[in-house]
């Protein structure tokens, strides 16, 4: 066994038992008001990230390039308060137009 098959194997692990730890805890200390706040936030931080990663970097490397563009065209529609297909084909249309025009 290599070690891709070790670290598969533990991270599977790990996960099944974070996941029966989830389920363990008492519903007490779910239903406190703090704990229901962050959790909401969680989602909202965890995509921001994402947005930013794949925006702003390619292969470990920081880029700056049409993706940008088609960002800022989404923040710029959200702002005005568009639409959810208005916003997002309005980035993809920005972005396309600026990868092939330069």
């Amino acid at each position: 066994m290599n070690a891709f098959w070790i670290v598969t194997i533990g991270t599977s692990v790990i996960a099944f038992l974070l996941k029966y730890a989830g389920h363990s805890i008492p519903q007490r200390l779910l239903e406190n008001p703090r704990l229901q706040r962050v959790n909401a936030l969680i989602p909202i931080a965890l995509l921001s990230a994402l947005v930013a990663v794949q925006t702003f970097t390619s292969e470990s490397k920081v880029m700056i390039d049409h993706r940008i563009a088609g960002v800022s065209v989404a923040v710029v529609a959200l702002f005005l308060k568009a639409p959810f297909p208005v916003v997002v084909l309005s980035a993809a249309f920005t972005s396309a137009a600026i990868y092939n025009w330069f």
